[in-house]
């Protein structure tokens, strides 16, 4: 009998279930919510975190995951449901949380950090912590910023017309945007039409040619098979880290003990690990795939990198003029990347001896 049992919890743990978990009902409940699917790394990142809090917390904690719009529809009513608790945990891009905190897009701003080094760095570090408290003070307490991940790779440009190898051959072209200011403006600064087309209809955009270009990840790109519509020209420029923010009811999270909110903290940083790891592992066949099909994928040179940093400086501008907080904002980040860099190489320079 107590060899049937030691089988049993072993393999409860073995399948990540928790074996005390199912022994009694949960405590808590809490309703987690991502607009997205599950071949999503939202989809990904909620798994690793359900299973995590509810076997730290040894069955107290149960997490209910809904998946797509059973809960809310969009970055502002999602934030809402959040903010009066009927929502305890929710993801949203930059654009979906700008209604309510503008100074996310900071995420948006182009050629800021390097590599996913670099981004994991600064998004685990005191850059977070700044936005959390900015984001609390804006909303009267009552929105917890928990943690930055990712939500597809970086976002790089792609068309249906030409090889794009420095800023001048956008030069013209309509890339589609999403109707908000930053993204427009850098498509501006390069020399481009920003056209600002729903996602739904992107794939018959680029048939008819009513938008000839878009800055997409490379997963979306394939998941929408955009090539099939003439999107056949990918540079990987990596303008922007796709930062994903995950946030949870402030009076939720207060209201565990403190032991609690610790499984918690520990399963949103499992949660951002598992979404800094699974673009990466996705991305690798989506690329092959592409140039499979006879896409044409071109990595710029350091000095076309730069090129392309130099002419979009203007949006940093832009933002800090015109963007609430974004002064403020855009010196957090550009102070955590100073910092990631400098320790970053310094652990390189160290461990190629």
């Amino acid at each position: 009998m107590f060899k049937q049992l030691a089988t049993t919890v072993a393999l409860a743990a073995s399948l990540g279930l928790g074996a005390i978990s199912a022994a009694h009902a949960a405590d808590i409940t809490l309703r987690a919510t991502a607009n997205s699917n599950e071949n999503d790394e939202d989809y990904d990142g909620l798994v690793v975190f359900k299973n995590y809090v509810e076997s730290a917390s040894n069955g107290a904690i149960e997490v209910e995951l809904f998946i797509g719009t059973q809960l809310c529809s969009n970055g502002a009513e999602c934030l809402q449901g959040v903010a009066d608790g009927s929502i305890d945990v929710y993801i949203s891009t930059s654009g979906g949380a700008a209604g309510l905190f503008p100074y996310v897009q900071v995420l948006d701003l182009p050629y800021l950090m390097a590599d996913d080094r670099i981004a994991e760095h600064v998004l685990s570090g005191d850059f977070t912590r700044t936005v959390r408290d900015m984001a609390l003070e804006d909303s009267g307490d009552a929105i917890r910023l928990m943690t930055i991940g990712n939500t597809g790779g970086w976002r790089n440009f792609a068309n249906t017309e030409r090889r794009v190898a420095e800023p001048g051959d956008l030069e013209g072209l309509k890339i589609r945007t999403v109707v908000a200011d930053l993204p427009q403006e850098l498509v501006k600064a390069l020399g481009a039409a920003p056209t600002p087309i729903p996602w739904p209809e992107l794939f018959t955009s680029f048939q008819t040619g009513v938008v000839e270009g878009s800055k997409n990840g490379i997963t979306d790109i394939m998941g929408m098979k955009f090539p099939d519509a003439g999107l056949q020209y990918l540079t990987l420029d990596g303008h922007a880290y796709m930062g994903a923010l995950w946030w949870m009811s402030n009076e939720s999270f207060k209201g565990l003990s403190e032991d609690h909110r610790r499984v918690i903290v520990d399963g949103f940083y499992a949660l951002q690990q598992a979404t800094f790891a699974s673009p990466k592992r996705k991305s690798i066949q989506a690329y092959q795939d592409f140039v499979a099909g006879g896409g044409d994928l071109y990595v710029p040179t350091p000095a076309q990198k730069a090129a392309f940093k130099e002419a979009a400086a203007p949006v940093y501008d832009w933002f800090k003029e015109n963007v609430t907080r974004g002064e403020q904002v855009f010196d957090a980040l550009t102070g955590a990347v100073a910092t990631a860099e400098s320790e970053i190489n310094a652990a390189r320079d160290a461990d190629v001896k």
